[in-house]
């Protein structure tokens, strides 16, 4: 399986706004999905993500819509966390998908949403 990271960002901002809310919601992602690995050469730690850069897809998306659907599954059990813009009053304008962790139907689902266009 691909290593892909989707960034689903709202449907209802221009494609360069929605690109920095994106980024964002990697961020959080990043911040909130690491691991403390031992590097035993250099007797030290250093964080480890499972998604290692690998694949960044943007998607154009009703992200209130995916984050409803979102949460019938435990994000503890499952790595995606999602971004809420101050400027926006809190709205959730980013959500941030780590693939391999879901089931199949939410994978198939992923695949057949717009890309972001327009940059």
């Amino acid at each position: 399986m691909k290593n892909n990271l989707y960034v689903l960002i709202s449907n209802e901002l221009d494609p360069i706004y929605g690109a920095v809310q994106g980024g964002h919601a990697v961020a959080e992602w990043l911040l909130g999905h690491w691991q403390t690995e031992r590097n035993k050469d250099f007797n030290e730690d250093y964080p480890k993500w499972d998604w290692t850069n690998d694949y960044l897809i943007y998607l154009s998306v009703d992200v209130e819509k995916w984050k409803k659907d979102l949460w019938r599954f435990s994000p503890s059990k499952y790595q995606w966390t999602w971004f809420d813009e101050p400027d926006l009053d809190n709205k959730t304008t980013a959500i941030a998908i780590y693939e391999k962790d879901f089931p199949g139907f939410i994978r198939r689902k992923l695949k057949q949403e717009k890309l972001l266009t327009g940059l």
